[in-house]
């Protein structure tokens, strides 16, 4: 076969041509057997220079460049051919244009293409060992081409917002995600959760963006609601309803267990009456934390049930905040902000009658921003979909064993988010 047929076969390289084909076995240094292509430049076609791209005829010097192509045969694939520097007018003596080169890099356009597609679906460790790249090339290609194809933040149609943070490493780092909720793409990652690490984002968003803005979702830190009134005085802030409810089970059902296991873990003498049910009554609770953060619906096993209704049965304060935190829930079923006014009142009323602590507090705690739970009465959004995210997310970060550079870390997040416009 000719060496112009078998250059069309593979595909071709644009100014140049084909003129030797060489393999090489394996060996104890070189582990993979290589396939040589030595190319030669077309004669008596002009150069182009790769800064500014003005074409010229007049050639600086030439240099032998090895390239690496997609594999073939089962092969590594080497390609040898001369790379001129021109003389520019304009830029003085540079590379020239190669149109499937790029001006760096020692591998073709195609072969980074091949190594960027099998990243969205490997880590670039496994991707790094199959094709036989360094690691830090491959991170750098996929690195490379996820900003080509995601592009610069697009925020100018944002009308809702939606704020959660999520683990970025282990020893409490942490980095604040914020999602359209309607279209469920990532629009921006920033580190931290401290109110001056939020402002880059309405930096970003700018004047006419905060004015837009209708709503945001966020959970009940009050750094990120400070900062959020701080520039959009006027928007809607909404408390989802895992939030209120995850600071309930952490605040209120999760401390009444605690100080109901120590009040009956003191120790009392051996004549003391009821000391034999206090001691059952310890034994009952303790290790039932879970069971009672759980919601009911998802207790199904037969064991997990009756050890429930024991619970229950055996402490009158963890049986009031568990039923008081099944009626909360019913708070975000309301459609009207003046029934869900009247159905918090009458619930604020028994948390205060309870003559528990952590339920009282917790319930000052809500009502002085119960407007903002009320809000999702207009905007039946949550923060749902951003917890779905977070899972995601750790997903990621388990696969790849972690990552060590942020910046590439949210550009995976963002490509794993790009959002559902219809």
């Amino acid at each position: 076969m000719a060496f112009a047929e078998i250059t069309s076969l593979l595909g071709g390289w644009p100014g140049f041509e084909l003129v030797e084909v060489k393999r090489e076995e394996a060996t104890r240094q070189q582990p993979s057997p290589r396939i040589i292509l030595t190319l030669q430049a077309v004669p008596g076609q002009a150069k182009t220079c790769s800064r500014c791209g003005r074409v010229t005829t007049a050639i600086h010097d030439v240099s032998p460049r090895e390239v690496r192509d997609l594999p073939i045969l089962d092969a590594e694939t080497w390609l040898i051919l001369p790379r001129a520097r021109v003389l520019c007018p304009h830029c003085g003596p540079t590379v020239e244009a190669v149109a499937w080169l790029d001006r760096y890099q020692r591998m073709t356009t195609r072969f980074a293409e091949a190594i960027a597609r099998l990243c969205q679906a490997l880590p670039i460790k496994h991707v790094a060992a199959w094709f036989g790249v360094g690691w830090d090339t491959v991170k750098h290609i996929d690195a490379r081409a996820l900003r080509r194809r995601l592009g610069p933040i697009d925020l100018s149609t944002v009308r809702i917002v939606a704020f959660d943070e999520f683990a970025l490493h282990r020893g409490h780092r942490y980095a604040t995600v914020a999602a359209d909720p309607l279209t469920k793409r990532v629009l921006w990652i920033g580190r931290g959760r401290a109110r001056e690490d939020l402002r880059a984002f309405f930096t970003l968003l700018g004047p006419a963006g905060c004015r837009r803005l209708e709503a945001v979702v966020v959970d009940m830190s009050a750094a990120f609601a400070e900062e959020i009134r701080a520039h959009c005085p006027h928007v809607t802030l909404i408390y989802d309803r895992f939030h209120v409810i995850a600071k309930y089970a952490r605040e209120v059902v999760d401390r009444v267990r605690i100080d109901e296991t120590n009040r009956l873990g003191r120790a009392l003498p051996r004549s003391t009456p009821g000391r034999r049910r206090r001691i059952a009554e310890r034994r009952v609770l303790r290790g039932a934390r879970w069971l009672l953060l759980r919601n009911r619906a998802h207790v199904r096993r037969r064991k997990d049930r009756i050890r429930l209704r024991e619970v229950l049965r055996a402490n009158r304060a963890l049986f009031i905040v568990y039923v008081l935190k099944d009626d909360l829930k019913q708070l975000w079923r309301y459609r009207y902000p003046g029934a869900a006014r009247r159905f918090w009142r009458a619930w604020y009323r028994r948390a205060c009658a309870s003559r528990l602590e952590p339920l009282k507090r917790f319930a000052r705690h809500m009502d002085a921003r119960i407007e903002a739970i009320v809000s999702h009465c207009h905007y039946r959004l949550n923060n749902g979909f951003l917890e779905g995210m977070n899972n995601k997310i750790k997903v990621l970060k388990r696969i790849a064993y972690g990552y060590r550079d942020d910046d590439y870390f949210f550009l995976k997040i963002r490509a794993a988010f790009p959002g559902n416009p219809g």
